[in-house]
């Protein structure tokens, strides 16, 4: 699925990372150790966790990327990290429902 659809349609903002060309699935989730489990190669991942872990789990899934939800940053020195770690995060101001909604809206 083409990840610059989504882009558009949710006026994500890019916050760390390249911008991958596509993914493969969509995972919604705060706890990381449910997501560490959860989170596959080449996803999206919704959440409203803005911590080191979550750098931590995304690079360990290889997920395609991070999107923070209701308009939730990182702090610099976790972007940093996204980046050494070739981790792509986004941030969107919409709720994780109406993240996935808009996905759905685009793939379907």
């Amino acid at each position: 699925m083409k990840t610059e659809a989504v882009i558009n349609k949710l006026s994500l903002k890019l916050l760390a990372g390249e911008i991958p060309d596509e993914f493969d699935g969509v995972y919604a989730g705060d706890f990381l150790s449910r997501a560490m489990s959860r989170v596959s190669e080449g996803d999206l991942w919704i959440t409203i966790m803005n911590n080191i872990n979550v750098i931590a789990v995304a690079s360990l899934a290889d997920a395609a990327a991070v999107i923070l939800a209701e308009g939730v940053t990182m702090d610099q020195a976790t972007l940093d990290a996204a980046d050494a770690k070739g981790v792509t995060v986004f941030t969107c101001e919409g709720t994780v429902y109406e993240i996935c909604r808009d996905i759905w809206a685009v793939v379907s």
